[in-house]
């Protein structure tokens, strides 16, 4: 009996420790299962857990990059930005602690501490310039987004970053400012919502002058709280570039002064006053009446945001005669001294042309015709050339092609085709009527008279400037020997014979040889009505003529009175004075040409 009860006894343990053995088999291969999981979740992280609950934890701050400044050719500014932060909190978060943790240094070593809440608003209103209880208050509340602080430098929203206050971030802003108002306001352009290049240059050079912004990431506990030892990453902002004109800034408010009072003064539509260096090809002034001020460009009507210089076509009139006279010259069908009889009017191909002046029967040379600005004659000299010829000319002196400087809405002109033009316009076209063209395209055909035939493409942007200081210089575009030099000297002669012995004597300047040529056109007008509205008045001229240096145009668009009462000679020469002035142009020394205007 002993011995059966003691094999039941050993058998029931015998079956307890099998018992044992399995649920201890069953827990290691639920802590195997469970260290595997662990260990393929924190360790190998298979499905990015880990990584998305960092994203979850980063903050990013955008850091604006500085907009490039636009300058004058001097480095006047002309349009600049300066980066400012405003300061924001989320009251939720920041009522809500007590203490925050921040690195500091203690006994010269990092160290995280627990800053308390009121040390931290103290330590704001101290950076901030402002009262302790107002940066409470402030910070206290419930709403998620309050703004704290307004148009912060960038130096002290550094400092307030440091603090690592909980709830607090800064939003940075770009402010653009424009320190001379109207002056060259056309050009310069503006921007959209402040940020985005709206006009002019604002507008074509945006990808240069905005940069890249930057970035700043720190990480944010689940209480909202910006950990300490947790991640801190700086992508610094990549600040624009800044673009360097050729305009002189002085000059440029000068001639807007003048021809603005021009204006004003025979109540016109608006005025264009274009300077250009002869060597170089640099536009030194290009002047709009009611030019707008880009700091608040709504005062003016759209129409007068943008450059007329380069945007309006219009038929320049008699300045296109000196395109007829170099032509025949560079095809040796004319001479300057070469003789016309010149009828009261003249018929050609059943088309009859007359002067602005009346007049019998005269011996006139081909100065006299230019001179005096003779239609009549205009069309004998330039009859001498075929019909593509005539148009071949005014392409090559740049007519039909836009200038390219780097503004919006630049015309190429209207030249159209030989084939298309009827029995007047073949005509008209040698005297600038049937043709359309911008303030600068003529200004650029007569720089090649001035540049000894060779045309240079006119240039606004000079250079542009690295945010650490290297500049690169904008290289000029191809030039083009356009007539000879000896053609070019002999058109000279006559457009300085015109202002000496011909009718557009009102455009001398004391102690300098000036040529110039006006021009007069019907204005077509702008409701699509036929016929035309007005007139379209210039002068364009070029000094000294020893050795041209500068080329001015003045236009008017529909003064009001008699056109053969009005003249632009005297705002030319005030411009062009202060301009020969303001770079130091010796006085000529040579004496003037005086080409007859009669046949002797």
């Amino acid at each position: 009996m002993a011995q059966n009860t003691g094999k039941a006894r050993s058998s029931r343990t015998s079956s307890a420790t099998r018992r044992l053995r399995i649920g201890l088999c069953l827990m290691l291969a639920l802590l195997l299962v469970v260290g595997a999981k662990l260990f393929l979740v924190q360790g190998l992280d298979m499905g990015g857990m880990a990584e998305a609950a960092l994203k979850n934890r980063l903050t990013p701050t955008v850091l604006p990059a500085e907009r490039g400044k636009i300058l004058d050719a001097s480095g006047n500014v002309l349009a600049s930005s300066v980066i400012r932060y405003n300061v924001v909190v989320d009251q939720t978060v920041n009522t809500a602690t007590a203490t925050f943790p921040r690195i500091d240094k203690v006994d010269g070593k990092d160290t995280v501490v627990k800053i308390p809440r009121d040390q931290g608003i103290e330590e704001l209103a101290n950076v901030l310039g402002m009262k302790k209880d107002d940066v409470k208050n402030a910070l206290t509340g419930t709403q998620r987004y309050y703004i704290v602080a307004k148009d912060i430098r960038p130096d002290v929203e550094d400092r307030i970053s440091k603090l690592q206050i909980p709830g607090l971030a800064s939003e940075g802003t770009s402010k653009r400012v424009y320190p001379n108002g109207s002056v060259a306001g056309g050009i310069v352009g503006f921007l959209k919502d402040g940020t985005t290049g709206q006009a002019g240059l604002e507008q074509t050079q945006d990808d240069v002058l905005k940069g890249t912004p930057g970035k700043r990431v720190f990480e944010i506990g689940a209480d909202g709280l910006r950990i300490p030892v947790g991640v801190d990453q700086l992508t610094p902002a990549v600040n624009g570039k800044d673009v360097k004109l050729t305009l002189n800034s002085d000059l440029q408010y000068f001639a807007q002064q003048a021809i603005q009072s021009q204006k004003d003064k025979l109540s016109a539509e608006w005025g264009i006053i274009v300077i250009s260096d002869v060597k170089n090809g640099n536009i030194i002034a290009m002047a709009d009446t009611n030019a707008p001020d880009p700091n608040d460009p709504g005062k003016v009507d759209a129409k007068d945001r943008g450059v007329r210089a380069v945007t309006a076509a219009y038929e320049p009139g008699s300045v296109e005669k000196m395109i007829t006279a170099a032509s025949a010259i560079e095809e040796g069908t004319s001479h300057p001294l070469d003789t016309y009889t010149i009828p009261p009017t003249y018929t050609v191909d059943g088309q009859t042309f007359s002067d602005a002046f009346e007049h019998g029967t005269e011996q006139r040379t081909l100065a006299g015709i230019v001179g005096y600005s003779m239609n009549t004659g205009t069309v004998m000299v330039g009859q001498k050339l075929s019909k593509e010829k005539r148009h071949d000319w005014l392409q090559k002196f740049g007519i039909g092609e836009a200038p390219d400087i780097g503004l919006p809405a630049e015309t190429p002109g209207i030249l159209t085709p030989a084939d298309q033009w009827d029995g007047r316009q073949q005509y008209t076209v040698l005297f600038g009527q049937g043709v359309a063209q911008s303030t600068l395209q003529t200004v650029r055909a007569y720089q090649s008279i001035a540049n000894d035939g060779v045309m240079l493409q006119p240039r606004l942007i000079d250079s542009y400037i690295d945010p650490d200081g290297h500049e690169e210089k904008v290289p000029a575009k191809d030039s083009r020997q356009v007539v000879s030099k000896d053609t070019a000297k002999q058109v000279r002669d006559i457009l300085e014979s015109a202002v000496t012995e011909g009718e557009i004597k009102d455009a001398a300047i004391d102690g300098y040889r000036v040529g110039a040529k006006t021009g007069t056109s019907e204005s077509p007008c702008d409701d699509g009505k036929p016929g035309f509205c007005g007139y379209t008045a210039s002068m364009v001229g070029m000094a000294p003529m020893d050795d041209p240096r500068f080329i001015v145009e003045v236009v008017l668009q529909r003064p009001k009175g008699s056109i053969y009462g009005i003249t632009n000679g005297p705002v030319f020469r005030s411009v062009m004075g202060q301009t020969l002035r303001t770079y130091n142009v010796q006085p000529s020394t040579g004496a003037p040409v005086r080409l007859p205007q009669y046949a002797k």
